[in-house]
């Protein structure tokens, strides 16, 4: 059973800390049809622009399996709203190129440059985002881990991805 045209049910069910700690992460009926809207309304629009294998580093994940890997109480994960993915893993495209896509030509919920580091080429370590039947609400955000707290930031499109210009430092 696929997701959509580039996404397997296993692909996005899997979980490496569900397996080990035998966690169910199978979705439920309204799960299932979430997770096919945001892949449908996101992930293949962009897939499909670039034309490249784009790794999926999470996409949904049980209460159980959200508690276990530390995620936040209210993640669109859960609900099989969200997906993250990793499209340096291949190296065919950057994240920060996904991100730009995702940002100036899909609709979405939200949109989070993960990770961003703080290097001449704004490196991005995965992308997140989220889409929701209605009321999508078009958030863009930045975060890095800094000092081993995590930080986000309202994306701005005249800072763009130099995460040094967000700190209040």
């Amino acid at each position: 059973m696929n997701i959509s045209d580039h996404i397997t049910y296993k692909e996005a069910t899997y979980s490496p800390t569900a397996e080990k700690l035998g966690i169910d992460n199978s979705p439920n009926l309204e799960q299932l049809t979430n997770m096919m809207l945001v892949a449908i309304k996101v992930f293949e629009p962009m897939r499909v622009h670039f034309d490249v294998p784009i790794y999926i580093a999470s996409f949904f994940r049980s209460k159980k399996l959200n508690k276990a890997i530390g995620g936040s109480t209210t993640s669109d994960h859960m609900k099989g709203r969200a997906i993250d993915v990793d499209a340096d893993k291949y190296g065919k495209i950057r994240n920060k190129h996904i991100f730009d896509y995702i940002r100036t030509n899909l609709q979405f919920d939200q949109l989070i440059a993960e990770n961003v580091s703080d290097n001449k080429w704004s490196d991005v370590g995965w992308v997140h985002f989220s889409y929701r039947a209605n009321n999508n609400r078009n958030e863009i955000l930045l975060s890095e881990v800094r000092d081993g707290k995590r930080y986000y930031y309202e994306y701005e499109p005249n800072k763009g991805l130099d995460i040094k210009l967000y700190r209040d430092e």
